[in-house]
């Protein structure tokens, strides 16, 4: 009951919240989800049991998902203390759980490999790649083209175009972000493919 009661406050803190950060009032937020703002009000204070018939529009006027706004509190480590994987000219660390960005993984790679690549040898794969240079230059083959990314600069691109990230100048470091079909390719490449 203490569980149930716990999880309860938590869910008003959420939807008190949510609110806010929308700069709505009570009134604004009972409108979009068809609730009086008394019904509202006594559900962020306590004063009202919240009943699922009335999360689900409450999650859908905050433009949330019902799983998100009654999601258990965790308890676990929230540190993620990442471990290097090294392979051929590159050092990866993972930035992100699997459970904390559906679809997308977060890592920091360590690129030495300064060799451009061969175009016929740029790699080609489903999904979009995003990353941000920390230290050093990146040459980022882009088919026919090359384009150096200094510090502080970013780069999104369809990874359907043949590419690959080398290092130019010396290491380098970038902070990448991954779709499945991204970490797939550049993260678990089978044994003897070269990263691209």
């Amino acid at each position: 009951m203490t569980q149930e009661r716990g999880l309860e406050d938590v869910i008003r803190q959420r939807i008190r919240s949510l609110r806010l950060a929308r700069g709505w009032s009570l009134d604004t937020l009972a409108t979009r989800c068809h609730l009086s703002p008394s019904t509202l009000s006594r559900i962020e204070t306590g004063h009202r049991r919240i009943a699922l018939d009335q999360l689900v529009p409450i999650a859908r006027a905050l433009d949330t998902t019902l799983d998100e706004l009654v999601e258990s509190p965790d308890d676990e480590d929230v540190v993620i203390r990442p471990e290097p994987q090294r392979r051929q000219g590159t050092t990866t660390w993972l930035l992100s759980r699997e459970s904390s960005l559906p679809g997308v993984t977060v890592a920091k790679l360590r690129i030495t490999d300064s060799d451009p690549l061969p175009i016929e040898k740029l790699g080609v794969h489903p999904g979009h790649e995003w990353f941000t240079v920390l230290s050093g230059s990146v040459r980022l083959q882009l088919g026919e083209r090359t384009i150096l990314v200094e510090v502080g600069q970013a780069a999104q691109f369809s990874t359907m175009t043949p590419h690959a990230i080398t290092a130019h100048c010396g290491p380098v470091e970038v902070l990448s972000i991954f779709d499945r079909d991204g970490e797939r390719a550049h993260l678990h490449p089978a044994d003897g493919e070269s990263r691209n």
